[in-house]
């Protein structure tokens, strides 16, 4: 019962943690999420899944609205 408290109050912490970054944030946006911006996750230089940009193209990730 006691690791069950433990472990409940870390996940609780967590995403109060998670929540309170996404409410400070303008418009509840993350800076640079890409994954194609960094070179240890996209060692194949693939284009990003969100955007479609390619990792030279990277300046500002914002999924253009159509």
């Amino acid at each position: 019962m006691k690791l069950f408290l433990i472990v409940l109050l870390l996940l609780a912490l967590g995403i109060a943690g998670i929540a309170i970054k996404i409410w400070g944030k303008k418009d509840g946006k993350f800076a640079g999420t890409c994954a194609s911006q960094s070179p240890f996750l996209n060692k194949e230089g693939e284009a990003c899944g969100m955007c479609g940009k390619l990792p030279e193209e990277m300046g500002d990730c914002a999924v253009e609205k159509q």
